[in-house]
C-alpha cells in the first residue's frame, strides 16, 4: 500500500504522525510519507491515519 498526504489540504495537525509513526512524519508544517510502500506491519494503522484525518489529506492506494 501507499500513502500519499496533500500539503495544500494538510493543517499540520500531527494526528497522523502521532497514529502512525512509521509511515508518516513532519516536514515544516505539514505532514509527509516517509515510507512508501507502508510497512506491512503499519497498514493498519495508516488505514486508521487516513480514517482520522480532520481535512481528508491523506490518501491510499492498496
Amino acid at each position: 500500500m501507499k500513502a500519499k498526504v496533500d500539503p495544500n489540504l494538510c493543517t499540520g495537525c500531527e494526528l497522523c504522525v502521532n497514529i502512525c509513526p512509521e509511515v508518516f512524519e513532519m516536514k515544516g508544517d505539514v505532514a509527509v510519507v516517509k515510507a512508501n510502500p507502508a510497512p506491512q506491519a503499519a497498514e493498519e494503522t495508516c488505514r486508521e491515519a487516513k480514517d482520522s484525518c480532520p481535512v481528508e489529506a491523506i490518501s491510499i492506494e492498496e
